[in-house]
């Protein structure tokens, strides 16, 4: 018999001294899953998904402010766009939808600016270059358009598979990811650059990097790093899936993995590290020294959706399984879950120039490996939890795919908002 691989039980106790997320306030007004979350500004966000609606909230009341109508399918993508006119700077929301159209609103009123309609096919990616004061959107086609909506310039017959994801590039410059390959777009020009490893480039699986590179991510567990410039590769990491030894009559035998097991989900950067979702795993690879320094390969129950970097040493990740999770880059490895039989176990990391059949690396030979240590676990949504927002000490948003989101707050920020907002009041009043 063929037995399904269990992962092991990731629990957190009561006490989570090191999250801050102490209470939380439940916002409804989605009638379908909620898919996509953008910052206007220090205290608003947009939320948008299937039921074709843009809500504008209020993270500090929860307070929700304006309600966009006129997409009348699902919204495919959506990211603010800021221009500065005259000196001043005013911030529009843009939206695509499966109804084939693009949408420019004003969160200020609500109002529908401007509407491009009959498209060739559903636009799946958006790029702001605020530089130009221009935004570029993916589907079959590639276009740049102005600020008034208008089309300058356009790239067609991108495979029937479409733009998944796109980047800004320098030098007026875009990299768009289609298919296996990676598009380079500049003013008047479209050069194709297929590389020598295949790969499914995902939605928002490309992530600038710093010092002009940037980084790729692949349904078959390749995380490259490239040059901006010249398109040299400039670092190399394969997840590669280690079978067990023959003869080997283990306890518990591996059923065949998924794909999305292997699937990188999400790729998110600071500059010096890149975070990689690969499954319901994750992956801290460093820029600088070109390798993977910490992991952990069971972080979540199902696959992971959307991730952060606080800070080199602090991240955050949610997944279909519900959960917000807080994460602390340690030196040791968990007692759970030791290097020897955890990631290295069954996972090893490999590079371009590897000569074939050279055995995976083991513990032992990598020095310098850390783990993730679970230091907090947001459990509100009964959903996958699709992606998430920081506002900083204000808090963050979630949403997901019950239809709500959830404003997670500083339990101990809002109790003294609150005192201070009683004794003012009292204050107003006479009663002190």
């Amino acid at each position: 018999a063929t037995y399904q691989y269990m992962s092991p039980v990731l629990c957190i106790g009561e006490e989570q001294p090191k999250n801050w997320f102490t209470e939380l306030q439940v916002l409804k007004g989605h009638f379908d899953i909620v898919r996509f979350l953008v910052q206007i500004d220090d205290f608003r966000c947009a939320s948008a998904g299937d039921d074709g609606l843009v809500l504008v909230w209020n993270v500090e009341t929860g307070e929700r402010l304006q309600e966009l109508r006129g997409h009348s399918q699902q919204i495919t993508a959506m990211t603010t766009f800021t221009c500065n006119k005259g000196g001043a700077s005013h911030t529009s929301l843009i939206t695509a939808s499966s109804d084939r159209s693009l949408s420019l609103w004003d969160p200020d009123t609500g109002h529908r600016v401007q509407t491009i309609s009959d498209l060739q096919s559903s636009v799946k990616c958006l790029l702001v270059l605020e530089r130009l004061c221009v935004w570029v959107s993916g589907a079959e086609e590639l276009c740049v358009w102005n600020e008034d909506f208008q089309l300058q310039c356009q790239s067609q017959n991108h495979s029937d598979a479409g733009i998944t994801a796109l980047i800004e590039l320098p030098k007026n410059c875009i990299a768009a990811a289609v298919d296996k390959d990676i598009v380079r777009r500049s003013t008047g020009s479209s050069v194709k650059f297929k590389p020598a490893f295949p790969r499914y480039l995902r939605k928002d699986s490309s992530t600038s990097s710093s010092d002009g590179l940037f980084a790729s991510g692949s349904h078959a567990s390749e995380l490259i790093l490239w040059d901006a410039i010249d398109w040299n590769i400039h670092g190399y990491e394969h997840i590669l899936w280690e079978e067990s030894q023959v003869g080997a009559q283990p306890e518990i035998r591996l059923a065949a993995h998924k794909p999305s097991e292997m699937s990188i989900q999400h790729l998110t950067t600071n500059g010096r590290h890149i975070l990689a979702a690969v499954g319901g795993g994750l992956y801290v690879y460093s820029v600088l020294s070109k390798a993977v320094v910490a992991y952990r390969k069971c972080a979540h129950d199902s696959n992971v959706l959307h991730t952060m970097l606080a800070s080199d040493s602090q991240l955050m990740s949610c997944s279909e399984d519900g959960s917000l999770r807080m994460w602390e880059i340690q030196d040791l490895p968990l007692p759970g879950e030791p290097a020897s039989s955890g990631f290295f176990g069954m996972w090893t990391f490999g590079r371009s120039n590897k000569p074939p059949g050279v055995a995976p690396k083991k513990a032992a030979e990598a020095a310098g490996i850390r783990t993730l240590e679970l230091t907090g676990d947001l459990i509100g949504h009964s959903g996958a939890v699709q992606m998430f927002v920081s506002f900083g000490e204000s808090g963050l948003v979630t949403c997901s795919t019950d239809h709500l989101l959830i404003l997670w707050k500083n339990g101990e920020r809002q109790s003294g908002l609150r005192s201070r907002a009683l004794f003012h009041k009292l204050e107003e009043s006479g009663g002190l």
